[in-house]
């Protein structure tokens, strides 16, 4: 078969799986110079992916690639699978990053730090652009969209690290588990909701992630906001050392994320397996 001329290299690749087709699938578009802001939003709302990523050449010299990440509806500044999804494309085509060890993303949110730890990667938590409590009309807003009341809220903060999020802490993975959002209600919020497991259980916290303001009703498993909770729970003091996040089974997904605590840094990680690979012609 012949390639056109105007064809990129093309990846999809699914990430926090931890088996074929059980996390979420970023949608990596390779050698995207030259290309529009308009013909990268269109191919996006094409795809249909919470995310679709296209890379670029790097204007920070520290930096291995830039990459450029849209939802369906726009452009954000940072998120997460998108970031390993494609860090895992650019290497698997030949990306030479300067250091071996950890790769460097040039994004909206500036320069994220990647590294490899065993066979997966992980994202260093970028800072916060956004904390505190959530306004009591906005958490009246959370509250009615979720159908739950104010004394089953453990917590609630803003955890924006791009993306728009803001956080609610549940007693329970079962009581996330049996959320049934109106997303009518929430209108534009994004959200993260964190309840953990039973000991013994699948993993120390089940967490779903509700975007309709970027047109995702729920994410399968999300980078970002795993993120934004686990630095506020962690200033907190409500969760202590590194742990584990399953994400996605009410979609039938079984996302796992690894959640890594250090002196000065929160490290995101997971696997990445690429599903489809070829060249796209936008």
């Amino acid at each position: 078969m012949t390639v056109a001329a105007s064809a990129r290299p093309f990846s999809q690749v699914d990430v926090f799986a931890p088996g074929p087709k059980a996390g979420n699938p970023v949608a990596v578009v390779h050698d995207a110079d030259g290309l529009s802001t308009a013909q990268m939003q269109n191919f996006a709302n094409w795809t249909n992916l919470s995310e679709t990523t296209f890379l670029l050449t790097p204007t920070d010299p520290a930096a291995d690639y830039k990459l450029r990440i849209f939802t369906p509806r726009a452009e954000v500044p940072f998120a997460g699978h998108p970031t390993l999804g494609s860090a895992h494309a650019w290497l698997e085509l030949g990306g030479q990053p300067h250091n071996m060890e950890q790769l460097i993303q040039e994004c909206g949110a500036g320069l994220v730090k990647i590294r490899r730890t065993n066979a997966e990667l992980a994202f260093q938590a970028p800072p916060l652009t956004r904390s505190g409590p959530v306004e009591p009309a906005t958490l009246n807003q959370v509250l009615a969209s979720l159908g739950i009341t104010a004394d089953q809220v453990l917590g609630s903060n803003w955890i924006d690290n791009g993306p728009g999020w803001l956080g609610i802490r549940l007693e329970s993975a079962r009581q996330v588990l049996d959320l049934r959002p109106d997303f009518s209600v929430m209108g534009q919020l994004n959200m993260g909701v964190i309840g953990a497991h039973e000991n013994g259980g699948p993993a120390d916290f089940e967490v779903r992630a509700f975007a309709p303001g970027h047109g995702v009703d729920e994410d399968p498993v999300t980078g970002s906001v795993n993120a934004g909770l686990a630095q506020w729970l962690g200033s907190e003091g409500t969760v202590v050392g590194n742990f584990t996040v399953q994400q996605g089974t009410v979609l039938g997904r079984g996302g796992r994320l690894t959640i890594t605590s250090e002196a000065d840094a929160i490290w995101v990680g997971g696997s990445s397996r690429t599903v489809v690979k070829g060249h796209v012609t936008l």
